[in-house]
């Protein structure tokens, strides 16, 4: 355990990073899966709808420092790849 008072704080510190990074991570993946279900119905309309609204909980995450830049871009370009598949 933290013996110093600079290190009880970062303790406390750390663990509510570590909620909010939890938190936003839940939110960025739920936003993905929200996309994949609505291509695996084959409903163009609310697939794109749901994806236009998942990109920018994408880009947030890149701000948040939560996922890399490139991972963001990966997934934003595999979910347009099977968007277009549909048409």
């Amino acid at each position: 355990m933290a013996n110093t008072k600079q290190a009880k704080k970062r303790v406390r510190q750390s663990e509510s990073n570590r909620q909010r990074n939890v938190a936003l991570r839940s939110l960025y993946r739920t936003a993905i899966k929200k996309v994949m279900q609505a291509i695996e119905q084959n409903n163009k309309e609310i697939a794109n709808e749901v994806y236009r609204a998942a990109v920018p909980i994408i880009d947030k995450m890149v701000t948040k420092n939560i996922i890399h830049k490139n991972k963001a871009a990966r997934h934003k370009s595999r979910l347009v790849v099977r968007l277009k598949k549909m048409a």
